[in-house]
């Protein structure tokens, strides 16, 4: 059946229920999605069952899937949605106390340490991908088809399809760059080809394959009606529920969001820190020369006095250098970033307005992280100082969200009704005009970050709407969306549908592409705003 199309396949079960058929499907994406499922839940036993329940919606949605050009894609988010919802479902029956001493035994450590961070973050980021650009990611490195292949599959060349891979690369990582993980594009598409699928468990696709060929009739919103109908051991289920006991309490990307800045800050801090070691090495390293040159230049005047012509020649030379020692191209570097964060404080004193008070808790090694990128343009200036505000930002917001948990124990988990109500429940005493700058509103105001349903905690506007990030707060964790994101999506989503109309239901390469197709004059700010903040 290799020779067979995923379509063909689908139809063949649709029609018939062949068995063949389904399991030649399984045998095909089962390793796929059980990775998928492992990076998300963290634990191979429940991994098995999210990827038996995604299976099991395959078999339901077999006949609506059968003219589907790429499975793949469809396949990736049913399996972010059954995690997430699977875990959501478990929150309210355990502490917090519990989750935390479960996710510390459950977060282990990985071979490779740079996959290791970008691991846990890399289903988060396919899922905001476009479409098209998720597809062709799963088909060169997920399902490792070659150019030609996916050139077939995606209906154009192969050059183009090349080109949306690279494209939808760089994607992933600006969305990793925008969490203070630092990996070039070359690197993290090895680090995904050679890590993303993983071999599923012997046995786990005729398990699936028998699962839907018997009928059984599942939601694949929720992963516990699914472990009520798949046949499993006694063991196996109280496995089940140790390993929800670990992982339950935020969901899927509530609980990488409100890790997420802890780890940033860990990663930064280790980036950094050779630094600052180094620039104090070579503050040391010049003292010590200044010393030595002070201690030859007395013995030089004295030299000089006594005409000893031979001895003063060779201290002169000795003098020149250490002069030129101080030249280090360590030290010019350390010296290159530190002028940059001084220009880049002068930035911010000549402009006020760009200034938040929630700025008071950045620290030095935050500065030189910021400023660690060009300052040749206004752009460039916009831009690290939208990285400043972001990560004093996701500070503040990672204090509220552990006195927003102080306040819902403290209160029968009743969620604040004004912000006041939560300054005693901080470490220390938050500014007035820090809060001013917060509000408390519905979840469906900033959609799609999934951290509570009892309601957020939000900042009210951006300072930079084109780069600057929304923080969100709220009692499953804490996670950020860009502003422009959520306040230009509707006039976007309007644009791109005309777009694709035109062209064949093919999405653009560029989103300068789709300006022509923009007719009022919100729609065109829309894609301007889109057009400014993809610009290099």
């Amino acid at each position: 059946m290799n020779n067979v199309t995923d379509q063909e396949l689908l139809r063949d079960f649709a029609g018939c229920k062949s068995e063949a058929a389904f399991a030649e499907l399984a045998r095909r994406y089962v390793d796929l999605v059980y990775s998928a499922a492992l990076r998300m839940v963290r634990d191979t036993h429940l991994a098995e069952d999210v990827t038996q329940g995604v299976f099991i919606a395959l078999a339901q949605s077999a006949r609506q899937l059968a003219d589907r050009p790429i499975l793949s894609g469809w396949l990736h988010r049913t399996a972010q949605n059954i995690a997430a919802n699977t875990v959501r479902s478990e929150v309210r029956r355990h502490t917090r106390e519990q989750e935390a001493a479960a996710m510390n035994e459950l977060l282990g450590n990985e071979p490779d340490a740079t996959w290791e961070m970008i691991s846990p973050h890399l289903d988060a980021a396919l899922g905001e991908l476009e479409e098209a650009d998720r597809d062709a990611l799963m088909l060169r490195f997920f399902e490792r088809k070659s150019a030609r292949e996916m050139a077939a599959l995606l209906g154009t060349s192969e050059e183009a399809a090349q080109k949306r891979v690279s494209r939808a690369v760089e994607r992933l990582r600006e969305f990793f760059s925008k969490r203070r993980l630092a990996i070039g594009v070359g690197g993290l598409a090895a680090l995904i080809s050679a890590n993303a699928v993983q071999s599923a468990p012997i046995g786990l696709a005729a398990t699936i394959s028998a699962a839907a060929m018997a009928g059984i009739a599942v939601q694949t919103s929720t992963f516990i009606t699914a472990t009520k109908t798949i046949a499993m051991t006694t063991i196996q289920k109280s496995i089940i529920v140790a390993a929800l006991a670990a992982v339950a309490g935020t969901g899927i990307y509530a609980a990488h969001q409100s890790a997420q800045l802890r780890s940033q800050i860990e990663t930064l801090q280790r980036q950094q820190s050779p630094l600052a070691a180094r620039i104090q090495e070579l503050q040391g390293e010049r003292d010590d020369a200044t010393n030595q040159l002070a201690g030859l230049l007395a013995e030089n005047a004295h030299l000089e006095a006594n005409s000893n012509e031979t001895e003063l020649l060779r201290l002169r030379g000795e003098v020149t250098r250490l002069e030129n020692q101080q030249d280090d191209p360590t030290a010019a570097a350390a010296k290159t970033l530190m002028d940059k964060v001084n220009r880049l404080k002068q930035r911010l004193a000549e402009t006020p307005d760009a200034r938040i008070p929630e700025m008071q808790f950045l620290t030095d090694q935050d500065w030189l992280s910021a400023a660690n990128c060009a300052l040749d343009s206004d752009m460039d200036y916009r831009k690290a100082l939208a990285s400043l505000r972001a990560i004093a930002q996701g500070k503040f917001a990672s204090m509220l969200h552990d006195a927003l948990g102080k306040y819902l124990q403290a209160n029968n988990q009743q969620f604040p009704t004004d912000l006041s109500q939560l300054q005693s429940y901080f470490a220390s005493p938050v500014d007035q005009d820090i809060l001013d700058r917060w509000e408390i509103t519905s979840p469906s105001t900033v959609p799609n970050v999934g951290v509570g349903s009892l309601g957020i905690i939000t900042e009210k506007a951006a300072v930079d709407e084109i780069f600057d990030n929304r923080n969100v707060v709220g009692a499953d964790g804490s996670g950020a969306v860009d502003f422009l994101t959520t306040e230009t999506e509707s006039q976007l989503s309007q644009v791109m549908k005309v777009y694709m109309a035109a062209n064949n239901g093919q999405q653009p390469v560029d989103v300068s592409e789709v300006l022509p197709y923009a007719t009022t004059p919100e729609q065109k700010a829309a894609v301007q705003k889109m057009i400014l903040k993809n610009s290099k």
